[in-house]
């Protein structure tokens, strides 16, 4: 169990080295399974939920966009 997947539940408690580094395994994309990769990704999206300033960096990782739906 990694840092990250243990303090998943506690995202307010995340450092930026953490997050950083999480951002780098979604950018290099070397898991050795898919459900790694969703793992992380949605974590980062929580983060981005929950602590924008931690995640604003790795935005372009969720490849979020914004709908106009008036």
């Amino acid at each position: 169990m990694t840092v990250l997947s243990a303090r998943q539940s506690d995202i307010s408690a995340l450092t930026k080295e953490e997050v950083a580094g999480l951002a780098k395994r979604l950018e290099q994309d070397d898991y050795s399974n898919p459900f790694d990769a969703l793992n992380d990704w949605h974590l980062l999206r929580a983060i981005a939920f929950q602590c924008q300033e931690l995640a604003e960096p790795y935005l372009y990782l969720l490849d979020i966009e914004a709908y106009d739906e008036a």
